[in-house]
């Protein structure tokens, strides 16, 4: 089957790879319908991991199951299915305490596993023709229509970035009413403030310095803030005393930042207050840490690795950052972070999206052929404008 492969820092191919088979009773094989290039697939691709020559890459599936094993009976040949980019067994201890994205079964080095990812277990990537998805009961949720339907785009982001833009709001404890800012309008970012709009924040502020992603902050209906006009905290706070003004009670000009603060850039954010946009990994963090209210709550699900070989000195190199903790902690700041437990949130988004009340689709902006992989990569990671979120359909062919 043809897959695409990691080849090298900034180097992708499309090559033949042996058909996935079935290893396991649990196991079944599905045909890729269509696979997502993610922002951390992009690390990899610069270079910014450990992550081997030959990797497999792609972990945001969508398929119709084609074979299953002898004890899998959920689901059967013929299914369609969305496979969350974790890895997960379902029954051991993490597992059913709701936190699949750090399975124990799955991953001999550590707590969690995903497909085509650096030090996350064995698996082969999903960006390919078929994929092998190991425990099918917990790793295959069936989802309506036909391949290449009005859902498509929409479902396949279900492997990923839609389930973590919603648990960003989960960890910053968005809900009705909430006043949320979220850092980085990626994907993830953008999802992420989605997400706060269906949850009915009141206000919903995403800080970038991309235009093409900030007019698709604005799409959304978000509150986008240009972070290369100035210091992004400042103008958030200026725009929030805007719309308070002579609306406080007594102590609340206390409270001019947000509530919810999402961090949704990763650790190579870049510094908005060095002129050369210098990469500075802990930037945005501290930029949430000054923003949000006292009491509030901040979620991080940006990637952060252990292990940078392009880190910007020695401590980043080895995924350390200063962070001003007193001041967390004076303020009374709760952080979460963490991969997200997909088989927690995909069932309800996927009902949102059958429903028509959730269209996360609305990001994707390209469906290419495998065979455009590499310059899809290229592009996405140099930010051109008009690639938001690119989806590859290995069923198309290059035209001419």
């Amino acid at each position: 089957m043809r897959a695409v492969v990691l080849k090298g820092t900034r180097e992708v191919s499309v090559e033949r790879v042996p058909d996935p088979e079935i290893e396991a009773p649990t196991d079944a094989i599905i045909r890729v319908t269509s696979a997502a290039i993610c922002g951390s697939d992009l690390h990899m691709f610069a270079g910014r991991t450990v992550a081997p020559a030959g990797l497999v890459l792609g972990h945001e599936p969508l398929g119709v199951v084609v074979e299953v094993g002898a004890d899998v009976t959920s689901v059967k040949s013929g299914d369609r299915v969305v496979v969350p980019f974790n890895v997960s067994c379902g029954v051991c201890f993490n597992c059913m305490r709701g936190f699949t994205s750090a399975c124990l079964a799955v991953n001999a080095d550590s707590a969690g596993g995903a497909y085509g990812y650096v030090g996350m277990g064995p698996y082969r990537g999903a960006q390919a023709e078929y994929l092998r998805v190991p425990f099918a009961e917990t790793n295959c949720l069936k989802v309506p229509g036909k391949a290449g339907d009005e859902w498509e785009d929409a479902f396949v982001l279900l492997a990923d970035v839609f389930p973590t833009g919603w648990y960003a709001n989960e960890l910053a404890g968005v809900h009705a009413g909430s006043t949320v800012a979220v850092f980085g309008a990626g994907p993830v970012g953008l999802l992420s403030a989605y997400s706060a709009l269906l949850k009915d924040a009141a206000e919903v502020y995403i800080v970038d310095g991309v235009d093409d992603r900030l007019a698709k902050a604005a799409e959304v209906g978000a509150c986008p803030i240009d972070f290369r006009r100035g210091d992004p905290v400042e103008q958030i706070v200026a725009e929030r005393r805007r719309k308070t003004a002579g609306k406080l009670r007594p102590g609340e000009e206390k409270m001019m930042g947000v509530m919810c603060g999402i961090e949704a850039v990763g650790y190579q954010a870049i510094d908005w207050s060095d002129p050369t946009m210098a990469e500075n990994p802990g930037r945005v963090l501290e930029d949430l840490i000054r923003l949000v209210n006292p009491t509030g709550r901040i979620g991080s699900v940006g990637l952060y690795v252990p292990n940078d070989p392009g880190g910007i000195n020695p401590h980043a190199k080895r995924g350390e950052f200063r962070l001003s903790f007193g001041k967390l902690w004076e303020k009374g700041l709760s952080l979460g972070t963490g991969q997200t437990p997909v088989v927690r949130f995909a069932p309800m988004l996927r009902d949102l999206i059958v429903a028509g009340k959730a269209r996360p689709d609305s990001l994707v902006s390209h469906r290419l052929p495998l065979e455009e992989a590499p310059e899809a990569y290229a592009k996405f990671e140099q930010r051109v404008a008009g690639y938001t979120k690119v989806v590859l359909r290995p069923e198309l062919r290059v035209s001419g």
